[in-house]
C-alpha cells in the first residue's frame, strides 16, 4: 500500500514544485496592491493598463511577426530535411543526425554570440530580419525531430502500394506521406512558435536597438521593479504557451505521442 502511494505522491509533488511559482504569479496579477507581496484585493486593472501600453503592444507585434515567419520557414525546412533523411537509421544517417541535434544541446548563449558575430561579419543590420533568421535556425531542429519521429512510424509499404497502383514517387509523397505527417508537422510548427515567442537570450543579442520583442520588454520592465503589469503580461504568455503546447501534444496523438 505504501509503495502504491509513493509514486503518485512524488508525481503530484513534482508537479506542485514546477507549477506553484507560476500559480503564485497568476494570482498576483490580480492583486490590487502595486508594490510588495501583500494581498490587498482583487482587480482587473493591471490587464486593462497592459492592453493600453503602446510599448508592450509594439513588442507583442514584433514577437508575433518574428514567430510567425520563422515558424513557417522552420516548418518547411525541418519537414523537408526529415523527409529527405528517410526512415532507415544507417550509420551515415546517424552521423548526419548529429548535426541537427547539436543546436538543441549547446548552450543558448553560444548560439546568441555566434549569431551576433555572424551578422557582424556580413555587416548585416540587427532587427526583425536578423531575428527571423536566428529564430528559424533555432527552430529547424525542433521541427525536424518531431517530423522525423512521426515519419519513422509510417509504414513505407503505403508509399510502395501507391506507386504500384500507378502513382509517381512525388504523388505518393504528396498524397500519402505528407497527409500522414500533417499532425507532426502542425505539432512541430506550434512548438516552434512557442519557442520563438518565449526566446529571450538570442533575441537580446540580435534584436538591435530599434527592435524590441516581448521577452526583452518584460526584462526591461523588471530592471526597475516587479510591476503588476509584468505579472499580468507573464500570465498571458504562460497561458498562451500552455495552450499551444497542449495543442501540439494533442496533434501528436495525446498519450501515444510519448511513443514517438
Amino acid at each position: 500500500m505504501r509503495r502504491s502511494l509513493f509514486l503518485p505522491v512524488m508525481g503530484w509533488g513534482t508537479l506542485a514544485f514546477l507549477y506553484l511559482p507560476l500559480l503564485v504569479l497568476v494570482a498576483f496579477s490580480f492583486n490590487a496592491s502595486r508594490f510588495g507581496a501583500a494581498w490587498t484585493g482583487f482587480t482587473w486593472d493591471w490587464y486593462a493598463k497592459l492592453l493600453a501600453d503602446r510599448k508592450i503592444m509594439a513588442s507583442t507585434w514584433n514577437s508575433t511577426v518574428v514567430a510567425a515567419v520563422s515558424t513557417a520557414l522552420a516548418t518547411v525546412l525541418g519537414t523537408l530535411a526529415a523527409v529527405a533523411r528517410g526512415r532507415e537509421a544507417t550509420p551515415a544517417r546517424k552521423a548526419k543526425d548529429a548535426f541537427f541535434y547539436v543546436p538543441l544541446l549547446i548552450p543558448e548563449l553560444m548560439l546568441a554570440v555566434g549569431f551576433l558575430l555572424f551578422f557582424g561579419l556580413f555587416k548585416a543590420d540587427l532587427g526583425l530580419l536578423a531575428l527571423i533568421v536566428a529564430h528559424t535556425t533555432l527552430n529547424v531542429p525542433i521541427v525536424w525531430l518531431i517530423v522525423k519521429a512521426r515519419l519513422e512510424k509510417i509504414d513505407p509499404r503505403l508509399e510502395d502500394a501507391a506507386v504500384d497502383l500507378g502513382a509517381t514517387r512525388w504523388q505518393a509523397l504528396r498524397k500519402v506521406t505528407l497527409p500522414l505527417l500533417m499532425p507532426a508537422i502542425a505539432a512541430g510548427a506550434l512548438m516552434a512558435f512557442v519557442i520563438s515567442i518565449d526566446c529571450f537570450l538570442i533575441s537580446f543579442f540580435v534584436a538591435g536597438p530599434s527592435t524590441t520583442t516581448l521577452p526583452i520588454q518584460i526584462y526591461s520592465m523588471l530592471k526597475f521593479a516587479i510591476s503588476p503589469e509584468v505579472n499580468a503580461l507573464s500570465t498571458l504568455l504562460f497561458l498562451a504557451s500552455l495552450v499551444l503546447v497542449v495543442a501540439a501534444w494533442l496533434l501528436q496523438g495525446g498519450e501515444d505521442a510519448s511513443s514517438h
